[in-house]
């Protein structure tokens, strides 16, 4: 293919949606050799505990028809391997799932992950390529190619590893302005008030001060905090405000 990021931009770009992308980023996949596309993206991959988040956005393309409700709803996304090896890598990787290959699965792969192992095994998808695409503020993405056949489709997948990671960045920066409109709701929403009286508070203002501000009784304040906290998991409101900002709840 021999590709160049200033020749696949114009390709993905001209996509007015992010499905639009998917498709044409799926075209170039399949020039080289790719059978399916799996794209994800969060503002904030992990939790406050390290736990993976089920991605605000998860695009698919060729993949079995339940692959969405097994990963989003099901829970395989908190247990895919390929996604923890990927959160960790800042590097494009070529992983299988076949025993005894020479990829960054193998010393990973336990019985915990074997729902996700036995999926792909039935789907004909053990061998892929990943790349992992860190963004600025702690949002992550990756593009993973699936491909079907047998052992030859490892040494394939390697060669293709350099075209497959300038796809999976012509695509990202084509996607990135349509994220936000994508993206579903955080894991935790806090209404308007909540939020407000959290920035306040994570500006140094007391309830009383921020009753004050917001011209509002202390003890409505004090339900609104009160209130954040207990959707937060947090003991005090200094751990909701430090959980908050994790979670980018207090962004403008």
């Amino acid at each position: 293919m021999q590709a160049k990021l200033s020749d696949l931009n114009p390709r993905l770009l001209s996509g007015k949606s992010l499905d639009e992308q998917m498709d044409n980023a799926m075209l170039l996949a399949e020039e080289l050799g790719f059978d399916a596309l799996v794209y994800d993206y969060s503002p904030v991959p992990l939790d406050h505990e390290g736990k993976l988040i089920t991605p605000a956005v998860l695009k698919l393309r060729n993949t079995p028809a339940d692959w969405h409700a097994r990963w989003c709803t099901e829970g395989y996304y908190q247990i895919d391997p390929v996604q923890q090896v990927a959160l960790n890598c800042v590097s494009p990787f070529v992983w299988s799932y076949k025993p005894g290959t020479d990829t960054l699965l193998e010393p990973v792969i336990s019985q915990r992950h074997a729902p996700v192992v036995n999926y792909l095994e039935d789907a004909q998808m053990t061998c892929g390529v990943s790349v992992p695409i860190h963004l600025p503020r702690g949002g992550f993405a990756s593009l993973t190619g699936l491909r079907t056949g047998n052992s030859s489709v490892l040494c394939d997948a390697r060669r293709t590893l350099a075209d497959f990671s300038l796809i999976s960045h012509a695509l990202q920066e084509a996607a990135y302005p349509l994220l936000g409109k994508e993206a579903h709701t955080p894991p935790i929403h806090l209404t308007k008030r909540e939020r407000e009286c959290l920035k306040w508070a994570a500006e140094g203002l007391t309830a009383g001060e921020i009753a004050s501000q917001l011209n509002r009784s202390l003890a409505t304040i004090s339900l609104h905090l009160t209130s954040a906290m207990h959707k937060l998991g947090a003991k005090n409101r200094v751990q909701a405000v430090v959980r908050a900002t994790h979670y980018r709840l207090l962004d403008s």
